[in-house]
């Protein structure tokens, strides 16, 4: 749900955009919810500044602030004007903060959720990013950037160790840093009744400053949707590796939303591989309305004791999960409203409601 307005600042424009997500879990979907029970996950409001022209030659600075209830976001880009056949550079600076759930998280509720240890990240990056010029099915991108990560508490101190008394970093010191190449490939083939994409994404840590991380990340995501007369099915297949050096933070997640829907956040497990396949039918109703039954499940590969420390195994995180359930999409002018309701292997139920808008969540 979205709620946003531009504000003309002499040759900048300011945009305030405020994003809702609401997920409720309850034990059934058809008994009335319970006030105690509702509650609103996330939060998300942004302020966006824009200048075309900073110094006069078209040059663009794009300033963006994300602030959710427990985490924030702060991107400053600055993009050169250069001819369409080449590749389009920008100077990219950002700084997050947010919970460290998805790996160092404990699941809860029969892995419905995933509670907080009190550990979170504060990630800095400065780097360039360069992306070539748009062909009609392929995009391309890379980019080079510096990493500072040091994980805190909730009152903003530096941390070495979690819980339990395991190192959070790779260095086993108050933070990593790391120098990043990566690049991205996108490929997509849209027809009138099939879809298909593709997106590959390789990060290679380069040893260049002292006691930096040297690693390679590889992550790729195929999808792809049939038309089958008025309905519609779409299946999807997301693998990734990791090898080199690794602080627990890296470690693939799996369980979520855009993972295994019936678990929590990172519920299913974490390791240094991961597979997780996707499958929604999604069948019309009425003019705006549509049903979708879908089936989630995925993978460590029995990666999770090759992360440092084991954080996932420590946690009793089974490695393996598998979700499915059924929902209904109302599609409107604010945006797609859905109510969906996933049950994982332990038999345990949630319900999920959200309001997207046509851009994503």
């Amino acid at each position: 749900m979205g709620a946003q307005q531009s504000v003309n600042a002499g040759k900048a424009k300011v945009d305030v955009h405020v994003d809702l997500t609401h997920m409720l879990c309850e034990a059934l979907l058809l008994p009335p919810l319970r006030s105690s029970s509702a509650n609103i996950s996330q939060i998300v409001g942004r302020i966006s500044l824009k200048h075309p022209s900073l110094f006069g030659r078209s040059e663009k600075l794009d300033v963006i602030l994300d602030k959710g209830i427990n985490d924030s976001n702060l991107v400053v880009a600055f993009r050169r004007p250069r001819p369409e056949w080449l590749s389009q550079q920008s100077f990219v600076i950002q700084h997050s903060m947010s919970p460290e759930i998805a790996v160092h998280g404990f699941p809860a509720d029969n892995f419905t959720r995933s509670g907080s240890r009190g550990v979170n990240l504060s990630r800095l990056s400065l780097g360039v990013e360069l992306n070539e010029p748009t062909t009609s099915n392929w995009t391309s991108g890379t980019s080079v950037k510096f990493e500072h990560i040091r994980p805190v508490n909730n009152d903003g101190r530096s941390i070495a160790r979690d819980h339990d008394g395991f190192p959070l970093t790779c260095s086993g010191n108050l933070h990593d840093n790391m120098i990043i190449l990566k690049q991205e490939s996108g490929y997509a083939d849209i027809k009138d009744n099939s879809f298909l994409r593709v997106n590959f994404q390789m990060e290679q840590g380069l040893p260049l400053v002292p006691k930096s991380l040297t690693f390679n990340r590889v992550k790729c995501a195929v999808s792809k949707g049939i038309k089958l007369g008025p309905t519609f099915l779409v299946t999807s297949l997301t693998g990734g590796s990791i090898v080199g050096d690794m602080a627990p933070y890296q470690a693939f997640a799996i369980g979520g939303l855009g993972s295994v829907r019936g678990y929590g956040e990172g519920a299913v497990g974490s390791g240094r591989l991961c597979l997780v396949g996707n499958c929604e039918y999604t069948v019309p109703l009425a003019k705006h309305l549509e049903g979708s039954l879908f089936m989630d499940c995925g993978s460590d590969l029995g990666s999770a004791r090759h992360v440092p420390g084991n954080p996932a195994l420590r946690q009793g995180k089974p490695g393996f999960g598998v979700g499915f359930g059924y929902g209904v999409h109302f599609n409107t002018d604010l945006g797609q409203i859905r109510v969906d309701y996933a049950m994982n292997a332990f038999s345990r139920k949630t319900f999920y409601f959200s309001i997207n808008s046509g851009s994503g969540t």
